[in-house]
């Protein structure tokens, strides 16, 4: 089973969006109002771009050859679509990145670098560690 990594985003009018850049030359992408329908799109165009190719005649492309298994990752606009509970300003102060700049990340206005990334996603991980403790 072929690892395959997936980049779950905002889409423009408000649902979700999921791309696969790893599949150079399969055009596979997923969309839905939620998350989940959006992965089921995305499972659901797999099978068709194969169907079609077994329609056709056509050998797979090496890249679809074997079972795809999708690791889904976000982008900035989609976590915070899928997380709406952070106010994006507190998170940038906790994280100790710029609220301007981290609401610009939010929008799809602004794309972080790997270390601002890094940054951040090491932030969010440190909060959820903190938040695991809390006791009522």
């Amino acid at each position: 089973m072929k690892a395959v990594t997936t980049i779950i985003e905002k889409a423009s009018d408000g649902g979700y969006g999921i791309y696969c850049p790893e599949l150079s030359g399969v055009p596979l992408y997923g969309y839905g109002l939620t998350e989940e329908e959006a992965k089921e799109n995305l499972r659901d165009n797999l099978e068709a771009i194969k169907e079609h190719y077994d329609e056709e005649n056509l050998p797979l492309p090496e890249v679809i050859r074997e079972e795809i298994r999708f690791d889904y990752k976000y982008d900035f606009s989609g976590f915070f679509k899928t997380y709406p509970i952070f106010n994006v300003s507190i998170l940038a102060e906790n994280i100790g990145i710029n609220a301007s700049l981290m609401r610009k990340y939010k929008n799809g206005i602004a794309f972080a670098s790997p270390k601002q990334r890094d940054k951040i996603q090491q932030g969010i991980h440190s909060l959820a560690e903190q938040l695991s403790t809390v006791r009522f």
